[in-house]
């Protein structure tokens, strides 16, 4: 008996560890992960209009916040974040001209690509959700009409 239930507990503890490894090792997102949520939003306000997407990401939407990988939006002609599920206290503020940990002025090389270019990529430092540190970001970015939005992945 003192061996099946020895056995039993080491078969556990093995599975534990598996599920909390698979768990802790989930893919990183990626470049392709970022352009797809950007897109889905997109698609989303040609269908329902953009209001209702902030109203998705101010309620941390999973389908718009995955782990580190989330989206944006941002006002074309401000620069104003408009909604952010990570970071509601930049909603509304202008932070166009405020950098990043490096001195980049980020938001406004958001906001003069889309107006160039209309989607691309932007690096800056940011604060990972899911780490809490300043790390380097690589956002894609998209525009709809008047806003901007973005979806960025963390480089490591």
């Amino acid at each position: 008996m003192k061996l099946t239930t020895a056995a039993f507990a080491l078969a556990l503890t093995f599975a534990a560890t598996t599920v909390a490894t698979s768990a802790w090792a989930a893919p990183e997102p990626t470049e392709k992960d970022a352009i797809a949520m950007a897109e889905k939003g997109a698609a989303f306000i040609k269908s329902n209009g953009k209001e209702a997407l902030m109203k998705k990401l101010s309620a941390k939407d999973p389908d718009y916040l995955q782990g580190s990988l989330y989206i944006d939006i941002r006002d074309i002609n401000t620069g104003v974040v408009l909604a952010h599920p990570v970071n509601p206290n930049i909603v509304g503020k202008d932070l166009i001209d405020v950098p990043d940990a490096n001195g980049k002025k980020y938001r406004r090389e958001i906001v003069e690509l889309a107006k160039k270019s209309g989607k691309g990529w932007v690096d800056y430092m940011y604060r990972n959700p899911v780490s809490g540190k300043i790390e380097p970001k690589t956002t894609y970015i998209l525009r709809v009409d008047d806003v901007v939005l973005e979806a960025g992945i963390y480089k490591k």
